[in-house]
């Protein structure tokens, strides 16, 4: 897997994620129906500017006490992650009928930062948000949780289904407080180049209707200005 240079990763932060999905519209790669997360998915705690990073993957559950085969995964995920691409970010589904506990804490969180993880994306639920936004954790979560109950690893490493996007470990995610969206390897590279031209395709456009509010809009240059944005961002 070719992975991003740091400057590469930076240059993706700039963008918000509706942007960053514009961007991907243009390469027609995938349908434009595919390829982010449902709205049930929430950033419930963000960190100052979007995240970037590869998904380290499992399955967890909190309605039944795990097995003792369960109990021996915590290692093997903790290396997972270690091992993993860097930025990483531990995206979990949780395979209960519906989320009843939190993997998720300043416990969890603290641990994971150390890992060089920078935050996690579940259908389950979170907690401790106090606690982890001191730890700089971002949180994109179903819910918010008061106990942990039974929670424990099912399975590590594996193809996940969160927020109706299968997602693989070590495929790239940008996420904010809109939602997730997956990046598709093929055109990572050039993605952010992509994001700069669907930004200046939409500012003249933006800078008319701007200059309008008070009145005077000329819908015959409006139709013209948003054909001319429609050909540049392709």
């Amino acid at each position: 897997m070719s992975l991003l240079t740091p400057a590469e990763l930076a240059a993706l932060k700039k963008f918000d994620s509706p942007t960053i999905s514009n961007a991907i519209e243009g390469f027609k790669v995938r349908p434009r129906n595919e390829g982010f997360m449902g709205p049930e998915i929430k950033c419930i705690q963000a960190v100052d500017e979007p995240i970037v990073g590869y998904a380290y993957t499992a399955k967890i559950a909190a309605l039944e006490p795990p097995t003792d085969a369960q109990k021996a995964l915590r290692f093997e995920y903790w290396k997972g992650v270690l091992e993993s691409p860097k930025p990483t970010i531990a995206v979990l589904q949780d395979v209960d009928p519906s989320p009843i506990g939190s993997f998720w804490g300043e416990v969890n969180a603290s641990i994971h930062r150390a890992l060089g993880c920078i935050a996690t994306i579940t259908n389950g639920g979170v907690r401790d948000l106090d606690e982890v936004r001191e730890v700089g954790f971002s949180y994109f979560a179903s819910c918010v949780l008061v106990s942990h109950a039974y929670i424990h690893l099912v399975e590590i490493g594996c193809p996940v289904e969160v927020g109706g996007l299968l997602v693989h470990p070590g495929d790239l995610l940008h996420a904010d407080k809109h939602g997730v969206v997956l990046i598709p390897k093929e055109i990572a590279k050039d993605l952010a180049a992509a994001a700069e031209r669907v930004v200046a395709a939409e500012e003249p456009v933006i800078k008319y209707c701007r200059e309008k509010f008070d009145g005077g809009i000329d819908l015959e240059k409006l139709k013209a200005l948003m054909e001319e944005m429609a050909r540049r961002r392709g």
